[in-house]
């Protein structure tokens, strides 16, 4: 359990989604939102060229540009670790957790089923680095967008209206 406890830490320092090492790589070697050398650098929300950004709900894209264009003036960069993501990504992604976390049920915690993935349908974005995820945490309801999950601190839905009020946080995703 330390191990795993270790990790998670680890990836919640980073920003980096489960299923990716601290270098932006997957398990098997693809890659992750977090570009590998000679990709371009960084995902930014304005790589719309990319699948991960372009089939990200049209709304979604909007509000996490203008808050990065915000955070910007703030000497904030945005990084987008992940964003939409395939059915057989969010697969793949969920039975690493489970052979992880050990069970369903505790994998569901970390990672959403893809049936049950926000990042499936383009409706979640995953941010970072740390700094980013706090200036949205901080500022984030202005553009409608909210850290939906206690657990996961770069994880980001557009959940409420611009300049409301974000939900209470659910504890994880297998509170949803």
């Amino acid at each position: 359990m330390a191990t795993v406890t270790t990790v998670f830490v680890a990836y919640a320092a980073t920003g980096c989604s489960a299923g990716t090492d601290l270098a932006g790589q997957h398990s098997d070697g693809r890659a992750s939102g977090v570009d590998s050398p000679g990709r371009g650098g960084p995902l930014t929300p304005f790589d719309v060229d990319r699948p991960a950004i372009a089939r990200l709900d049209a709304g979604l894209l909007r509000a996490v540009q203008a808050a990065a264009r915000d955070a910007e003036d703030d000497g904030i960069a945005f990084v987008v670790t992940s964003g939409w993501r395939s059915r057989a990504h969010q697969e793949r992604l969920f039975a690493e957790a489970v052979t992880t976390y050990g069970s369903v049920q505790e994998a569901s915690r970390f990672v959403a089923a893809p049936d049950a993935s926000a990042h499936v349908t383009g409706h979640a974005v995953d941010i970072g680095p740390t700094d980013a995820d706090s200036w949205l945490s901080q500022h984030g309801a202005r553009y409608g967008l909210c850290q939906t999950f206690a657990n996961e601190m770069w994880h980001f839905e557009l959940a409420a209206t611009p300049g409301g009020v974000c939900p209470v946080m659910l504890p994880d995703g297998s509170s949803r």
